[in-house]
């Protein structure tokens, strides 16, 4: 009789304790994307609005950036995180709906950094 194979073993990801850290939000004309890292820049939680549920056009909608920044909040929180440090990259309508999405969560920013990229005659 054949030997019956083993589901690969997945490894558990342990709870980190990181009181603050940064969090990168870029809003594209397409989605927005929400990046929460400790000070040292490893990823500690990320959302998006396409992992939040939204497919197309309904991506874009500061709504989704809403969503996909609450849950990616609620994430950090349970390793312990309380301070963030925002910086907002890009032009997209989700911007400011996020960053009152991470505090609605319950996270408390300090402060808050337009990082965009601008061209300088190039």
């Amino acid at each position: 009789m054949a030997e019956r194979k083993r589901a690969p073993k997945t490894r558990r990801r342990e709870k980190k304790n990181v009181p603050s850290g940064h969090v990168h939000i870029q809003a594209t004309f397409n989605n927005t994307i929400i990046t929460i890292t400790d000070p040292a820049g490893g990823t500690i939680a990320w959302g998006s609005a396409g992992v939040a549920g939204f497919k197309g056009s309904r991506k874009s909608t500061p709504y989704a950036a809403a969503l996909s920044a609450e849950g990616a909040a609620r994430r950090a929180m349970e390793h312990g995180m309380r301070q963030v440090e925002v910086f907002v990259k890009g032009p997209g309508a989700g911007r400011e709906q996020a960053i009152r999405s991470l505090q609605a969560a319950g996270l408390e920013v300090t402060a808050i950094t337009d990082v965009t990229p601008i061209p300088h005659n190039g």
